[in-house]
């Protein structure tokens, strides 16, 4: 066996679980990957198996070991970036699951939620976020609602819930631990951004079990230990997808916009105290240790990749199919019809869980595909200059972007958020960012990925411009006539 120490970073996400190991020195040394399915069983409702998402884990973390490279290899740590806003509820005794994953795009109880009628300046004090279903507490008070088994283990005192993180801890190490970290557990609405610690008030009036929730802990923590291969490897990270990201390029700075795109989009600059009030976007948690505590100011687009798995839907043709050919129509084509963009509702800053799915006219199949791309390049802007007004003044000017995420290998996309935001635009040559920002969190040491990045510098595009315009005008009608 090697002395050189190695790193585990699992990723799990909306439509794979991902292990890759690293060496100290940020080098990705083998990876592997196994796919989750998504249900959709009704509209709003966004569901994975938890069984088969374990699982996926454990066939993710064999297929990477098996890699020739990871030959022998010592793992000194290893650690899990996951979707947030996703929960499920499970048995604190067997470990087996009693609900599905609710995935973070999950809506099917946002009419509770807007029942409520909750504060928005006291929530957004409270919790950093907005009442949105996206998040924790209306799928969670949904299961104990709903679901007899989740009924019946509280009433018994065997009831488990809350983040997916937990659970999947729960599942994968070998002392069973109910703990969690602040990233996740900031995207229940039950969290408190002030104390770190869950909300009695927000528990109280979702009327969530303090005693059915996972304790919360620093983001590097001894989580307990991973059986990888019969060998016992300290867990010592947990945090968020989005949050492991911003890490990808060593310590952020808040003169730099991060922005992931993938299922859905996130932009993400640094923050610090006090807080800004920021009406629309939300205050996160990226990190937090003995030592410190990373905030961000956060924008989100629900409709990204998702918005393209929805088209291909409609148009019965593969995501890959689109994916193929959208470099070249992204190129061609000139004068694309405008997307009304409301692919699993509108996030920041409108925040809208129903919103109308439309173009603006009659349209080929590239037109439309175009037309789905620049939608989420404008929704991206929107966020942007949000971010801009909020952010504090003492930030500095915002000098780039670093761009990264699946969509972002493509070079239209790229430049037509460079061209909009009057930003530099940089993507490196990894954009599988989450791992590569949890490793560099789980050794303290590696160094980022600086190869060859792709550098976008901003052009005048009158056209992309008018369109943005115009399509801002059409989505914010829309949103006014709901």
């Amino acid at each position: 066996m090697t002395s050189a120490p190695h790193y585990l970073a699992l990723d799990q996400g909306s439509h794979a679980s991902k292990a890759s190991i690293f060496d100290a020195r940020g080098r990705r040394v083998a990876s592997g990957e196994a796919p989750i399915t998504t249900r959709q069983p009704r509209e709003g409702w966004v569901e994975h198996d938890p069984e088969e998402l374990v699982a996926s884990l454990g066939g993710a973390i064999a297929r990477a070991l098996a890699g020739s490279e990871a030959d022998g290899v010592e793992l000194a740590a290893a650690g899990l970036a996951i979707q947030r806003s996703s929960v499920v509820c499970w048995d604190r005794h067997s470990g087996a699951a009693l609900s599905p994953v609710l995935s973070w795009q999950d809506r099917r109880n946002a009419a509770w939620l807007a029942a409520q009628h909750f504060d928005a300046a006291r929530l957004r004090a409270t919790t950093g976020l907005v009442a949105s279903p996206h998040y924790g507490a209306s799928k969670l008070r949904w299961c104990l609602d709903h679901l007899p088994a989740v009924r019946r283990a509280l009433a018994a005192g065997r009831l488990c819930c809350g983040p997916l993180a937990s659970f999947v801890l729960f599942r994968l190490l070998e002392e069973r631990p109910l703990l969690v970290d602040p990233a996740n557990a900031s995207r229940t609405l039950l969290w408190d951004v002030r104390t770190r610690d869950w909300s009695a008030e927000m528990l109280g009036a979702c009327g969530i079990p303090s005693a059915c929730l996972p304790r919360c802990v620093p983001s590097r923590h001894a989580f307990g230990t991973l059986n990888v291969a019969g060998r016992a490897v300290p867990f010592t990270t947990l945090t968020g997808d989005q949050p492991a990201a911003l890490f990808a390029f060593g310590q952020p700075d808040a003169a730099t916009l991060f922005v992931n795109i993938g299922t859905g989009a996130f932009v993400q600059r640094l923050i610090d105290d006090p807080l800004p009030d920021a009406p629309g976007l939300l205050r996160s948690v990226a990190w937090q240790d003995e030592q410190r505590s990373v905030m961000v100011l956060e924008g989100t687009v629900n409709g990204a990749g998702a918005a393209l798995e929805w088209l291909a839907r409609e148009r019965d043709v593969s995501v890959e199919s689109l994916v193929e050919h959208a470099e070249c129509w992204l190129g061609e084509i000139e004068h694309p019809p405008l997307f009304i963009n409301g692919v699993g509702g509108l996030g920041a800053p409108y925040w809208v869980a129903d919103c109308p799915i439309r173009f603006s006219r009659d349209a080929s199949l590239a037109e439309e595909t175009v037309a789905v791309l620049e939608s989420i390049v404008f929704l991206l802007q929107v966020n942007i200059e949000a971010v801009r007004v909020l952010a504090p003044a003492r930030a500095g000017a915002l000098r780039r972007i670093i761009v990264s995420g699946g969509i972002a290998r493509l070079d239209g996309v790229c430049g037509r958020l460079a061209d909009l935001s009057e930003l530099l635009v940089e993507r490196p040559a990894d954009v599988e960012a989450t791992a590569r920002g949890l490793a560099y969190l789980l050794s303290g040491t590696a160094a980022p990925d600086r190869s060859a990045p792709l550098r976008c510098l901003p052009r005048p595009d009158a056209g992309l411009k008018s369109r943005f315009v115009e399509w801002r005008t059409a989505l914010e009608s829309s949103v006014a006539d709901l």
